[in-house]
């Protein structure tokens, strides 16, 4: 069984940056795709922010290129979201998600980009 616990939201002016964490429990090495998606507002449907293979390959939402990084450390069973240059429609919140043999969600954490 894995668990994912998310951490690093909170409450950022427009222009800041944050980093997200998501640590797993369990085997973490057997996660093929490691991913944050988002939902914006209640009802929205999530929709995928970032992605990372085991290899390192990254796939970015249009909307977030050029200003987020998703990064993964093996050897910490932790994948991270850098997010830089957030605007107020970056609030939403935050889901990790990992993919191997099975499918597993974080409980979300909450991000607020607002002056």
């Amino acid at each position: 069984q894995v668990q994912l616990v998310e951490s690093g939201g909170g409450l950022v002016q427009p222009g800041g940056s944050l980093r997200l964490s998501c640590a797993a429990s369990g085997s973490f090495f057997s996660m093929n795709n490691m991913a944050w998606y988002r939902r914006q507002a209640p009802g929205k449907q999530r929709e995928l922010v970032a992605q990372i293979t085991s290899g390192g390959r990254t796939v970015y939402a249009d909307s977030v290129k050029g200003r987020f990084t998703i990064s993964r450390d093996n050897a910490k069973n932790t994948v991270y979201l850098q997010m830089s240059s957030l605007l107020p429609e970056d609030t939403a919140v935050y889901y990790c998600f990992a993919a191997g043999t099975a499918v597993y969600w974080g409980q979300g954490t909450q991000v607020t980009v607002s002056s």
